[in-house]
């Protein structure tokens, strides 16, 4: 006898939703992601979406209804539960666009909690299409099956975010003038922690003595070579992630 196919497949479209999931559930999805599931995957009644609504983790549905505007999934069993997410910020300094998407997208594939986007003195830019940079990560999770997204908040000054920083989590601060070894400085470290990336430029000298004066900052190196903003984000994520996170 064949095996039976397994259910839902692979190849189901995977979509993140606002709603809470239960078993049972009927979800309406509308708009840009009814014009996916129904033009892009021709999704027919019968068909499987795995969905993710970022609270409970993820579930497998079907399609019951297709119509132009909007596509009505039935929900019928969870397949998994939110995973467990390190505790590990990445604030890093707004670079040019397309340099910045690939900050967000990477720090959501490797599993920072947080994004916090800083403004500094050297930024490129000042600002940042929130519900824009919002679709990118999600889209960056349903890619790579993830069952939870990263908070994404608003751009916030250098100064501000120092003042402001909670007294239990450690501020790593990659330092292109040097620093602790950061894969020893990770490993040693447990509890609540966070990565400070500089933008293009790098840190200026006043914004560089006021973060190595703040009693939650560590400067780190990472290595021998000046790293680009983009690439220091993901290289500094990655070690934390294969040092004291969930690699």
């Amino acid at each position: 006898m064949p095996a039976k196919p397994a259910w839902p497949p692979k190849s189901a479209p995977r979509l993140f939703v606002e709603q809470q999931l239960r078993e049972g559930d009927r979800v309406m999805i509308e708009g840009g992601q009814a014009h996916y599931l129904a033009r892009v995957m021709r999704a027919a009644i019968g068909d499987a979406v795995i969905l993710c609504d970022n609270l409970t983790g993820e579930w497998a549905t079907r399609v019951a209804d297709v119509t132009k505007r909007e596509v009505m999934l039935e929900v019928s069993e969870r397949l998994r539960p939110r995973e467990a997410v390190p505790d590990l910020w990445l604030c890093a300094a707004l670079l040019k666009k397309d340099r910045f998407d690939m900050v967000l997208e990477k720090a959501t594939e490797l599993g920072a909690a947080r994004i916090q986007p800083i403004i500094t003195r050297r930024c490129v830019a000042d600002k940042l299409n929130l519900e824009r940079a919002r679709a990118l990560t999600t889209e960056a999770a349903e890619q790579c099956a993830r069952t939870a997204l990263p908070e994404l908040a608003e751009p916030v000054k250098l100064a501000s975010l120092l003042a402001d920083w909670p007294e239990s989590r450690a501020l790593f601060f990659a330092d292109e003038n040097g620093g602790e070894s950061a894969a020893a400085t990770f490993a040693a470290h447990s509890g609540p922690a966070a990565l400070l990336i500089g933008p293009e430029g790098g840190f200026d000298e006043a914004e560089r003595a006021a973060i190595r004066a703040h009693p939650a900052a560590r400067a780190i190196s990472l290595g021998p070579r000046i790293l680009r903003g983009e690439t220091a984000a993901i290289a500094a994520l990655g070690l934390w992630m294969a040092t004291s996170g969930d690699w």
